[in-house]
């Protein structure tokens, strides 16, 4: 029986890793800009770090975590996100006593075993950033604007007022442990008499966390919460302030937005702010970006109090969103140099020029099958080679190879000692 891979999970061949590889180096490149260091934490992580971090009424500690005991029965669980183990890493390698804030990011895959559909997978990948050490709502501002920095130098637009456009910004406050008791209460009122109405998982809610209820995608849970108090309406002085705050330093930069009553996210560590940004591009599975504050997670961990700020962006979403927009990624060139050989006397100086090539930066590769010189052609135009250097006996005698422009058919004689140079001089 042939073995295929888990449901839930895929392979991304070459031709698509060269667009992950893109986006990946423009996040790289935006982060810098923002002054963000990179940082790697494990793939796992031990079980309790979630449980704490993320939220015991959450769904993902719930039904999504990939729980296992190792061999020293240890329970281990694969990253669901990044936050908690950033925020772990964060305490364990004291990295608060540098001056603050400090700003993180990182990518790579996670796992939560949920039901795969289009843009959602049980092994995934994301590109995170946290900003810990301030409590300042420019902080906010910042994290919200390089994620829309990032969105337009991809070629996706915001949605405009006219309704051009493929991403938008939605924002909301859902308050602190001061004020949320407040909307706890008021919820709670309004939810009672339409307690049996409720799915499981949100009647369970209603005591533990009601908050989570506005969160469900149940078409029966939206339309009884159709209605219900708005949190904003609650909020303290101190975080309607916050909240007027990042509105101003979003309002000072451009950034449209939309307050969005019912976006409190999925993970019970989130404070004050928080935002999507939703692409119409992708049906149910709108988010391509989340994110929020998060003052109380490192204390929760096992910190000293640290008021933070971050954002997740799914990059198989991201890479769906890019793809609707026809946006043509810059085109990559796996091989720079092809050389192929007439006769089989030159193929060990043909193998010795391509080492040199490569030592000079250059990607090349050469046959390896013993094709004849029109099959090397049609193999080098399939590996999409910019050059292809041809290299017989006749050229070997006079130290000379023929080079082709594969675009444009165009052939040059350039000598072999001085073949490395051409190149580095035409890929500048």
């Amino acid at each position: 029986m042939q073995i295929t891979r888990p449901r839930g999970t895929n392979d991304f061949l070459p031709g698509t890793v060269e667009k992950w590889q893109y986006l990946e180096d423009e996040f790289r490149r935006i982060c810098r800009e923002y002054g963000y260091a990179e940082i790697r934490t494990p793939i796992f992580e031990h079980t309790e770090l979630f449980h704490r971090g993320v939220g015991e009424t959450t769904d993902i500690v719930e039904k999504e975590m990939y729980t296992f005991l190792d061999r020293g029965e240890r329970s281990i669980t694969l990253r669901p996100e990044f936050t908690a183990a950033i925020v772990r890493s964060y305490i364990e390698n004291n990295l608060g006593a540098a001056p603050q804030p400090t700003k993180l990011y990182q990518f790579g895959p996670v796992f939560r075993y949920d039901k795969p559909q289009a843009g959602r997978y049980r092994q995934f990948h994301q590109f995170d950033a946290e900003v810990l050490g301030t409590q300042d709502p420019a902080a906010d501002a910042e994290t919200i604007a390089l994620v829309a920095d990032y969105f337009q130098r991809l070629g996706l637009e915001p949605v405009r007022e006219d309704g051009t456009g493929v991403i938008s910004l939605h924002i909301n406050s859902i308050g602190c442990p001061n004020c949320r008791p407040v909307h706890r209460e008021k919820l709670q009122a309004f939810l009672k008499d339409n307690l049996a109405g409720l799915c499981p998982d949100c009647q369970s809610r209603f005591s533990r966390n009601p908050l989570r209820i506005l969160d469900c995608k149940n078409e029966k849970c939206q339309a009884i919460t159709a209605g219900a108090p708005d949190i904003i309406d609650c909020l303290c002085d101190e975080c309607a302030d916050h909240f007027a705050g990042v509105r101003k330093y979003l309002d000072a930069v451009g950034l449209r937005y939309t307050i969005d009553p019912r976006l409190v996210r999925g993970l019970d560590y989130y404070t004050k702010t928080t935002f999507e940004f939703i692409s119409s591009a992708l049906g149910a599975q709108s988010s391509v970006c989340g994110g929020g504050r998060y003052d109380g997670l490192v204390e929760i961990v096992g910190g000293e109090p640290t008021p933070s700020v971050g954002f997740a962006i799914g990059l198989e979403r991201l890479v769906l969103t890019v793809d609707s927009v026809g946006k043509k990624l810059p085109e990559q060139y796996p091989v720079d140099v092809f050389i192929a050989t007439v006769g089989s006397g030159v193929k060990a100086a043909a193998f010795a020029l391509l080492h040199r090539l490569r030592r000079a930066g250059i990607a090349a590769d050469q046959d390896f099958l013993n094709r004849s010189l029109k099959g090397q052609m049609k193999y080098s135009d399939k590996l999409k080679a910019r050059w292809t250097v041809i290299l017989g006996e006749d050229e070997l005698a006079k130290g000379t190879a023929t080079v082709r422009e594969m675009a444009t058919s165009e052939q040059a004689e350039v000598p072999l000692d001085g073949l490395a140079a051409y190149f580095q001089g035409k890929l500048k």
